[in-house]
Formats: C-alpha cells, structure tokens, sequence
C-alpha cells in the first residue's frame, strides 16, 4: 500500500517559492530519511505535508494513502492517521501534558498514558503545562509520547536528534523504532519520514531509503542509509550521488 505520495510537488511558504519539483513515494511498513543543509527546506517540506498554513503546495499532488490532501486541514489530516513531530515545538500554557496525552489515546485509559510516560521518563512532567520549560530532550520525548498514543499510520519526524544528549538519544532513538514497528490504529504497518542533519538517530533505526534535499529540490535517492557515508566524506555539493544533479 502506498502510504504517501508527492509528485510533482511544488511548494511555497508565506507566498514565496521554496521547494520545486518533488517526487517521492513511501510505501506502508517503510521508514524514510531525508537528508539536507541547514535551509533546504527539510522542515518546510514536512509542514506543507501536514497542511500547516503558512506552506502553500502550489502545484502538484501530496496523496495520503491515495487521497489527495488538497483543501484538507490539520486536523482532518491527523484524523487520516498522520503524526508530526516538531523540531521545536510550541509552549501550551494551560494545558497539562498528562491532558494533552490522555487526548491523544483517545479511548485508552490514563493507565496507558502513564505506563508510556513513565517509559520515557516524563512521569513527573504530566502535570505541567505543555512545553513550558522542558529541556531539549523533554520537548522530544514529550512530542513522541503524544505520537506513540496515537499510532498514526504515517509518522513526520523533524531532526529527532537536534539538541538531545546522548542519554536521551537512545531513549528517543528506540521509541521512533517502537512507533514505527507497532501497527497503526487501524492494524496497518505505518511508514516514517524523518529529517536528520546529523544522522545520529540511525544508529537505533533500519531506513528502507534515504533522499537528499538540496536547493530546493531532491537530487539523490538510495537504499538504506548509504547516502550518509558519502554525505560525510564528501559533503552535499560532492557527494557522488548528489553531484550530477546539483550541477
């Protein structure tokens, strides 16, 4: 089953052209890596996807599970069965995050929500607000407690491993595994697409494929991680696999 499909895509974000030509396809049960400097618009890419308003696709189609995305809000692509994790995710004041995880698990008991926080060692968090003064690891294992009670069937993961230190790494690293292993809700295998800069978080993941995203553009595709060995030798503008396409 094709989980998600771009082709084509073009995208732009707050009215000026960002991204162009973008094709890609990810199958049920596959885990993608997308690779790309600072600017690239790996982020921005990941945000067009889930529909967030400032990042307009303004020509081509994203297809989730063969369904066009076009004209559907957040909200109803979450209902679909998509999941994104910020790289910085926002402050909720207000709102507990034991509230906010209880939410996301919808008709499971609290008993769920604390036995996988206190999985991820944020127990004692679950009666602050969202966010709110969380340190760089807490943000990311807060992000994916939420997606964990979901279990979405396609799983947007932005730099898991950008400002976590190693202990927390290896927390964060296996339970994107434990997602993207455990059935959707619905019994599908899920698929993940997740942004890395540094590549830390494969040592606890098996991608299917990797893509480079670079000037806007994707311009180099392999199986496994592969790509991030030549990646670190040669850099982006060298990189065998990169370069016919880059110049």
């Amino acid at each position: 089953m094709v989980m998600l499909e771009l082709d084509r895509v073009n995208i732009a974000v707050d009215g000026r052209p960002i991204l162009h030509d973008l094709n890609l396809r990810i199958e049920s049960g596959e885990t993608h890596v997308l690779f790309g400097p600072n600017g690239s618009g790996k982020t921005s890419l990941l945000m067009a996807i889930m529909g967030l308003s400032r990042y307009q696709v303004t020509s081509g189609t994203i297809r989730f599970q063969g369904q066009d995305l076009a004209g559907l809000s957040i909200d109803e692509r979450a209902r679909l069965g998509m999941g994104l994790v910020y790289q910085r995710p926002p402050t909720l004041r207000g709102l507990r995050l034991g509230e906010l995880a209880e939410l996301c698990a919808g008709k499971s008991h609290s008993a769920t929500v604390n036995n996988q926080a206190e999985q991820l060692h944020l127990g004692p968090l679950l009666q602050r607000n969202v966010n709110e003064g969380f340190s760089g690891g807490e943000l990311k294992k807060s992000e994916l407690l939420q997606l964990m009670l979901r279990r979405p069937k396609l799983a947007l993961i932005d730099e898991p491993d950008a400002g976590v230190d190693l202990d927390s790494l290896v927390l964060v690293g296996e339970t994107i595994r434990k997602v993207l292993e455990q059935p959707a809700a619905d019994g599908v295998a899920p698929a993940g697409l997740i942004i890395t800069h540094t590549g830390h978080i494969l040592h606890y993941l098996c991608p299917t494929a990797s893509h480079v995203l670079y000037g806007g553009t994707l311009v180099a595709h392999a199986a496994g991680a592969k790509i991030l060995a030549d990646i670190e030798t040669y850099g982006y503008g060298k990189c065998p696999l990169c370069r016919s396409q880059i110049q």
